[in-house]
């Protein structure tokens, strides 16, 4: 009986592993090329065929056609998997690459960065040790050290790559927030916790900067009032004199200021903030400076308007956003320091993964400057991809292209009287709304209608904000091939679907 029953569970593990076998290694060379082709074959149908950026789908259809999938029963081939998904959501996507969609930071993406992605799926590579991905944690490395170079912080930069701006946003205020209170009370909160005096903390943006800001105060244990919102000039940029008031007003009051946040590039208006001198009154006031460059980053690129971002090198640390700016599918961001060594703070030892004894210049390991991930993709092949095969003048180039097409679309906006624009802007973005020479009691409810009656029929998406409480519509231009031809019609249609709901 026990020689027959470990020959029938021999039997039982040899058909187990033969059928893991064909599921994860060599038999599965065919089924892997299947799967590859039906994938192709739905995103060529979809880049080739979409003729508007959205279906027009409604939020009640969706959630009964997804609701009424059994997850019990398995499909029974790659076919009718590619078919469902497309059903479900590929013909629903919202097409980013088409020139309709001018909606929010959502960039097409180049081809060599889509061939790195199946590179990374399918090896599954984790960025935390050299052992894990030898050649991925130097090339990963070299994509840091480039990016420090392009901000013009020398050989003494180091950073990260990280999963979104926001993200790469809370590490700054997090470096900002412990080494003010090593430096000034020899605390190390890593260790030991906030300081008692911790909630008088304070940390200066403008009225226009992320709502990360917020959020990353919140998670930090200062909570949002530490956050002071400084007033913006006519361009919605931070005020530099009402910055200093707000500085003096809180140390008046016996709070603590310890960073500021300057903007290159903001979401609503893709304006920077006048960046040396915000550096200047951190550097009078002994204050971390960090840039959210997430959306600005794009003229690192650019030999014709890298010029707007001087000062962004005197920052001690900048978040950029590959994935909104450099063309990179979802998610590509990267948390750069000045300062290399202010990046220990965060290193917390494990001996499993990084005991405190390994030489570190020997075996080097990224989760050493991470500190909300430790698996983590291999993001940076993306970028190297797209830097090796298409150059920093190529991508530069479609830079410009945006940047120009946005300065003449502002100029239709000036010239047409049906329409109200707030501000010009440094990058792509530009809020206005439809305004009749005709009075119209509510234009706020005027343009949410038009905004609403658009995106349902599909046809054009554009974004929306509000400010001083009104409702306006938003162009956000990030990609190179919209023209100004483009935005004349997306205007013309606005203007026909606004004289449409007026009657």
């Amino acid at each position: 009986m026990i020689t027959e029953s470990l020959a029938i569970t021999s039997e039982r593990t040899t058909s187990r592993h033969a059928l893991l076998n064909d599921i994860f290694y060599e038999g599965s060379a065919g089924e892997y090329k299947q799967a590859i082709e039906q994938a192709r074959e739905a995103v060529l149908h979809f880049l080739e065929n979409n003729t508007q950026p959205f279906s027009g789908v409604k939020p009640a259809t969706m959630k009964a056609a997804v609701a009424a999938v059994n997850l019990e029963a398995p499909l029974q081939n790659y076919e009718e998997l590619i078919a469902e998904v497309h059903d479900l959501y590929i013909q629903h996507a919202t097409a980013f690459h088409l020139p309709q969609y001018i909606a929010h930071l959502n960039c097409p993406v180049v081809i060599p960065a889509l061939a790195a992605e199946v590179i990374i799926s399918a090896v599954n590579s984790s960025q935390d040790t050299y052992d894990q991905s030898a050649g991925g944690t130097f090339i990963e490395r070299r994509m840091v050290d480039w990016t420090c170079e392009q901000l013009g912080f020398g050989n003494l930069g180091d950073g990260i790559f990280t999963g979104g701006g926001s993200q790469s946003n809370l590490m700054g205020l997090l470096l900002a927030r412990d080494h003010f209170a090593l430096r000034t009370d020899g605390v190390n909160i890593k260790k030991d916790g906030l300081p008692p005096n911790a909630q008088r903390y304070r940390i200066f943006v403008a009225d226009t900067a992320h709502f990360s800001n917020q959020k990353n105060a919140s998670l930090m244990g200062l909570g949002e009032q530490a956050v002071i919102k400084v007033k913006t000039d006519q361009r919605f940029r931070m005020d530099t004199a009402a910055l200093r008031q707000a500085i003096e007003t809180e140390l008046a009051a016996g709070n603590i200021p310890i960073a500021i946040v300057a903007t290159a590039g903001t979401t609503d208006f893709g304006n920077i903030d006048p960046l040396r001198e915000i550096a200047a009154l951190a550097t009078y006031y002994q204050l971390w400076m960090h840039v959210d460059a997430a959306y600005g980053c794009g003229l690192l690129l650019s030999s014709k308007y890298r010029h707007r971002l001087n000062g962004i090198e005197l920052a001690d640390s900048v978040t950029v956003d590959y994935h909104k700016s450099f063309f990179q599918p979802i998610s590509s961001s990267a948390f750069l320091v000045k300062e290399k060594d202010t990046l220990k703070i965060v290193q917390h030892h494990a001996d499993y993964l990084n005991p405190a004894e390994q030489d570190y210049e020997e075996l080097p390991a990224q989760i050493n400057k991470s500190i909300t991930q430790s698996t983590r993709r291999f993001d940076a092949l993306k970028l190297w991809c797209t830097l090796r095969l298409m150059g920093k003048e190529q991508l530069g180039i479609y830079t410009d292209m945006m940047i120009e097409t946005t300065a003449a679309t502002a100029a239709l906006l000036q010239q047409e009287e049906d329409f109200e624009l707030l501000s010009d802007s440094d990058l792509g973005v530009l809020v206005f709304r439809f305004a009749p020479a005709r009075g119209i009691a509510d234009l706020s409810a005027l343009n949410l209608s038009i905004k609403k009656s658009l995106f349902f029929d599909g046809t054009i998406q554009v974004a929306s904000t509000k400010v001083k409480g009104e409702f306006y519509l938003k162009f956000t231009i990030l990609n190179p091939l919209t023209t100004v031809a483009h935005t004349r019609d997306i205007l013309e249609a606005i203007k026909t679907r606004g004289f449409e709901l007026i009657g």
